[in-house]
């Protein structure tokens, strides 16, 4: 039996995850970073902290239902695979996964946490087989919303830039009306559920140039909105429209730009139910699993087996 390890200390999330190569299975666990109520974020320092108070009981936790062989060890050590890409949170994993390397003498590799996140998608839809063909992958959070042409390149699960956001993240907006709202960050899903609520059909105006998008303009017409006394249903309905549209647009251009590729999104915007649905009731296109899209580290154990192999 082959098992892999996946370690990822992301921004708001520490995660630890064992996959049998074998048989496909998991065992995935995760705990946010505590946000103080009212607060956008946490500063890199705080992160840091958390994740080492953190991946210990995760590990504690994980290993607790497993306690077999371990063939190699995957770890997200950077946000994106471009040179220069840097955020301190991940030193945590990357630590700990040589710790481990060192003391089970076994190899460890490094992905960045962007590559896991395609990765993960990919495995929670059964579609390993992209991982090394042509693809369109989308990954939107509040820390990314880009567009990434995957395997167009030499190297495995190599990823060019195809189109972002000029401002800010998907993520970052759901964030900034949610803690208007008075909702708790991450605001994600109770901005959702609000949202759910809300039936009323809206066609936001957005912006692109080119194939990017431009989303600051949503914060601004999300404040505009509750300054004209609408209800936070209204305002969370109009902020995941406006995501919506933008997004739409963005595929629409890059499929006349790229031709009929498989296309593919996750990062924890995606796992929207309004922006799921509307997307693929519209186009032929492939959701992570709700579990898969938010921050994990399940992608990076997928891609350890595979490079373990090459």
């Amino acid at each position: 039996m082959s098992v892999y390890l996946g370690i990822d200390t992301s921004n708001y999330t520490t995660s630890v995850c064992l996959y049998n190569s074998d048989d496909g299975s998991v065992i995935s666990k995760r705990r946010l970073l505590p946000v103080r109520s009212g607060e956008l974020g946490l500063r890199q320092s705080d992160a840091v902290f958390h994740h080492v108070q953190q991946l210990p009981d995760l590990f504690s936790q994980t290993f607790s239902e497993y306690d077999g062989k371990i063939s190699a060890i995957g770890v997200s050590s950077a946000p994106r695979a471009v040179e220069g890409s840097y955020m301190p949170c991940f030193t945590v994993g990357l630590t700990s996964a040589r710790i481990l390397s060192d003391a089970m003498h076994i190899p460890y590799y490094a992905f960045s946490h962007q590559q896991g996140h395609i990765a993960a998608a990919l495995y929670s839809i059964d579609r390993l087989d992209l991982l090394d063909r042509p693809h369109i992958a989308f990954h939107v959070s509040g820390g990314t919303t880009e567009a990434l042409g995957v395997n167009m390149d030499d190297g495995y699960l190599s990823t060019r830039l195809i189109a972002k956001t000029l401002d800010l993240n998907a993520g970052q907006l759901i964030d900034r009306v949610g803690v208007m709202l008075g909702l708790q960050f991450p605001c994600g899903k109770e901005l959702e559920q609000l949202a759910l609520q809300c039936d009323e059909i809206m066609k936001p105006k957005t912006t692109l140039k080119g194939m990017d998008c431009c989303l600051s303009g949503g914060e601004n017409m999300a404040k505009k909105l509750l300054d004209e006394g609408k209800s936070p249903v209204y305002i969370a309905r109009f902020t995941i429209e406006f995501i919506l549209r933008a997004i739409g647009k963005m595929s629409d251009r890059i499929r006349e730009e790229y031709g009929d590729l498989p296309f593919v999104y996750a990062g924890g915007v995606m796992s929207d139910s309004i922006i799921r649905d509307r997307l693929t009731s519209q186009s032929d296109c492939l959701f992570a699993k709700p579990e898969f899209s938010c921050d994990n580290a399940a992608g990076i154990a997928v891609l350890a087996s595979v490079k373990d192999r090459l």
